[in-house]
């Protein structure tokens, strides 16, 4: 499955580059001068999205678009969590967006 989205992801211009982290870790709140595209391979992991209010679980194949700028906070879950990210220069991305496995 992994060379699936990492292939997906570069179809949308980027090199992805993978990264993991173990239940329970955290992410403060942070933007990026970049946008970025996020993809679950395993696992799970809860973003808050600051300043659009919800937050948003990714379980595996499920992709999330966050604009430069994007306030956002991670809490990974139980299982950990392996995620592939995507950068693209500035403004590429038009909104927040939530993308289900089998949807993108």
């Amino acid at each position: 499955m992994t060379l699936d989205l990492e292939e997906r992801l570069r179809r949308l211009g980027s090199t992805p580059s993978s990264w993991w982290n173990g239940p329970g870790d955290r992410y403060g709140a942070h933007d990026h001068t970049y946008d970025k595209t996020l993809v679950c391979v395993s696992g799970s992991i809860v973003f808050g999205l600051v300043d659009e209010g919800p937050q948003v679980e990714l379980l595996p194949g499920d992709r999330l678009d966050l604009p430069a700028g994007t306030q956002h906070d991670a809490l990974v879950g139980d299982e950990g969590v392996t995620c592939l990210e995507g950068h693209l220069p500035a403004g590429r991305l038009g909104a927040v967006r939530l993308w289900r496995a089998g949807e993108w």
